[in-house]
């Protein structure tokens, strides 16, 4: 009897999870406080739209230092050395974080290196670049800043789990034949961590390319800040170039970091 109770339940516990789900979602909505739609949504809508489909082309290009095409660059230079300064950051902490294969879950090297990451990861970047803004002022070095902080909470963990899941066998080899952990740490470890940790740097670049194009918002450089100008001022060609530099930027980093990736791993 108890078997076929186990049975039942595993080929229809999915009702469960689907009811319980529901309601969860059905709480969510009902926790919503739903106004309406403004008087001016279809016409702001419509605006948006006719933007992208007509955008200014002449702000693409002008010579003038604050153009579309400047802008993205600097927004991929904010991204590009926030990651690379958390990339090398990083690497300390994921050591101090990564549990050793003989230690027990609740190591104290190990988990207070977790707390720490933890918690470089509470703050999001545009609070970290609003503290950085006030800190050093306003521009690309507060962005900078903000991108490579946060980034060293995600990468830490990622690359500490990469320790953790490594294959120790050539490690093994080398203390067999007489190596000290020097050599173990040069001829095996980073050889063997170095492609995954490789791969991870470049998927956090994807995700730091769109950071940056958000933190000229709050006044840390990049596309951000004429994007925000340009929605206030209401200039929807702007704005619909802007958006269509920042989808392409997006998507051509997307592809090549995405195909890079995959001859890593």
């Amino acid at each position: 009897m108890t078997n076929k109770v186990k049975n039942n339940w595993a080929r229809h516990s999915w009702i469960f999870w689907g009811i319980l789900v529901l309601l969860f979602y059905l709480w969510s909505i009902m926790g919503l406080n739903f106004s309406g739609l403004q008087e001016s949504a279809g016409e702001v809508s419509k605006s948006i739209v006719e933007g992208l489909f007509h955008p200014d082309w002449g702000y693409f290009y002008d010579g003038s230092g604050e153009d579309l095409f400047s802008l993205i660059i600097q927004t991929l230079a904010i991204a590009f050395l926030g990651t690379f300064v958390s990339a090398i950051l990083s690497v300390p902490f994921a050591f101090w974080a990564a549990r050793a294969a003989k230690e027990n879950k609740f190591h104290l090297r190990s988990t207070s290196g977790k707390f720490v990451l933890v918690l470089i990861r509470t703050f999001p970047e545009l609070v970290l670049a609003i503290m950085f803004i006030k800190a050093v002022g306003p521009g690309s070095f507060a962005g900078v800043l903000a991108v490579s902080i946060h980034s060293i909470g995600m990468l830490g963990k990622l690359f500490a789990e990469a320790i953790e899941n490594m294959d120790r066998g050539s490690e093994e080899a080398i203390q067999s034949a007489g190596g000290n952990k020097a050599d173990m740490w040069i001829l095996a470890t980073m050889p063997t961590i170095m492609p995954e940790f490789l791969s991870f740097t470049l998927y956090r670049f994807e995700i730091a390319v769109r950071s940056a194009s958000i933190l000229g918002m709050v006044g840390a450089g990049g596309i951000g800040t004429p994007l925000l100008f340009a929605i206030q001022t209401r200039n929807w060609p702007r704005v619909g170039i802007i958006l269509l530099g920042i989808i392409v930027m997006v998507t051509v980093i997307d592809y090549i970091s995405g195909t890079i990736r995959k001859k890593l791993v």
